[in-house]
């Protein structure tokens, strides 16, 4: 009887600490977002989206966010399908050494970048040729290096989940190795691969400190969202400011409904 008094007991404290700890970061959260509709004016705020300086930002984000993650995905794939499959010596050095920018400030990664692009020859070379230096460029390779290494950590547990006796029966069929990869692998995979390109998409949206670094923050040049909201601040234009975080929660908002209805959220 005692016993069963203490279990009941148990369970009910455990679910009340757990209950009550998602309910205040709840209310942390939503305070967050709410402040900005109580310390700016609605009618400021919507002047401001209308803006061509905000609409700049929101298609340069866009377009840079998206090509960043196909060329993250164009490279990480392969990379993390080698990792999962493949027998290479010092896999796990390698793997390590992949996701070491996941542990860096992105202000690093892009000092990194600017002192390889503006005093290595390699680096020297290719800024001439890309313009990658405070350009538009410069923005594609701080968020392609930022998001590469997501796309990797987050696809190769997925390839590990997948039977390699599926590729083996698909190969037996006639099917080269690259053929099994697009007509197998991929399909089978489709789900984490889906879930890991939205989110680096918006890990790349929200990047600011490695493309700040690299490529400046120039008004109507290479003034993405983040870079929006930096510059705004700076000169005390808290209406433009706020109106470009409201489209980066936006964002960030539609990006884990799709996750959590299609599922991908579980996947990863």
């Amino acid at each position: 009887m005692h016993q069963t008094l203490r279990l009941r007991f148990e369970n009910f404290v455990f679910r009340a600490i757990t209950t009550l700890s998602l309910f205040l970061l709840l209310f942390f959260a939503t305070s967050i977002v709410l402040s900005i509709y109580i310390f700016t004016e609605p009618l400021a705020i919507v002047s401001s989206l209308l803006s061509p300086e905000i609409r700049f930002a929101v298609f340069l984000s866009v377009t840079t966010s998206t090509t960043s993650t196909l060329l993250a995905l164009l490279v990480g794939l392969p990379a993390a399908y080698a990792l999962s499959r493949l027998n290479i010596k010092g896999k796990n050095i390698i793997e390590s050494i992949l996701n070491i920018p996941i542990a860096l400030p992105p202000v690093a990664i892009g000092a990194a970048l600017l002192i390889f692009f503006t005093n290595t020859p390699s680096g020297i070379f290719i800024n001439r040729i890309l313009n990658v230096v405070y350009e538009v460029p410069g923005i594609i390779i701080a968020q392609f290096s930022v998001v590469t290494p997501y796309i990797i950590r987050l696809t190769k547990p997925v390839f590990d989940k997948i039977d390699p006796r599926y590729e083996k029966i698909s190969r037996s069929f006639g099917y080269s190795s690259l053929e099994t990869f697009f007509k197998v692998t991929i399909p089978l995979a489709r789900v984490g691969i889906l879930s890991a390109t939205t989110l680096a998409w918006a890990r790349a949206m929200g990047e600011f400190g490695a493309t700040v670094t690299l490529a400046g923050a120039t008004r109507y040049k290479t003034e993405t969202l983040p870079i929006a909201v930096y510059l705004n601040l700076a000169q005390a234009d808290i209406h433009k400011a706020m109106a470009t975080i409201l489209v980066l929660i936006l964002v960030a908002l539609v990006v884990f409904v799709v996750l959590q209805t299609t599922g991908g959220g579980e996947e990863l």
